[in-house]
């Protein structure tokens, strides 16, 4: 297993934390030699709003060995379609909130706390894709890919290499 990333304080933490048959690659995707036909499995999580798609989706595409799977989430710039969602996402999220923050005091557990490695992590406040965005470009060059808004401003894109 790989985990390859272009944040010299993402792989230290990373390498802190995975387990043993994982290797830490301080790279960037775009670059890094991956094997062609060389994954099972790709997955990406919330890290390709950082990149461009058109560029990484043929990379990650020519790294699965057929049959396998690509699963991306990432962040989506709000859409027309997606203002029906917000709401939703935002009491979502103040009900998360209030029910973590309860168990932190009544259970004196971590229960998703902020974490100083969190100030570390690359922060995107305008993405550049729509989730409608995502879905044309996957739909181009990943014949079969589906693509979905989530609630907590997320899109999930799955796609299985014929």
């Amino acid at each position: 297993m790989d985990a390859i990333d272009l944040s010299p304080a993402m792989i230290e933490l990373a390498m802190r934390r995975v387990p043993g048959n994982v290797t830490c690659i301080l790279g960037d995707v775009l670059e890094y030699p991956l094997p062609e036909t060389g994954y099972d499995g790709i997955v990406s999580n919330t890290a390709l709003h950082h990149v461009s798609l058109e560029a990484v989706l043929p990379v990650l595409a020519g790294a699965l060995r057929p049959g396998g799977v690509l699963a991306v989430v990432a962040l989506p710039r709000i859409g027309r379609g997606d203002w029906l969602v917000e709401p939703l996402a935002l009491l979502g999220q103040w009900v998360f909130g209030v029910v973590f923050y309860l168990l932190r005091v009544l259970t004196r557990r971590p229960w998703y706390a902020f974490n100083a490695s969190h100030a570390a992590m690359p922060v995107v406040v305008d993405p550049p894709l729509t989730t409608r965005d995502v879905r044309r470009i996957g739909t181009d060059l990943l014949p079969g890919v589906r693509v979905r808004r989530l609630v907590f401003w997320r899109y999930l894109l799955v796609w299985h290499k014929p």
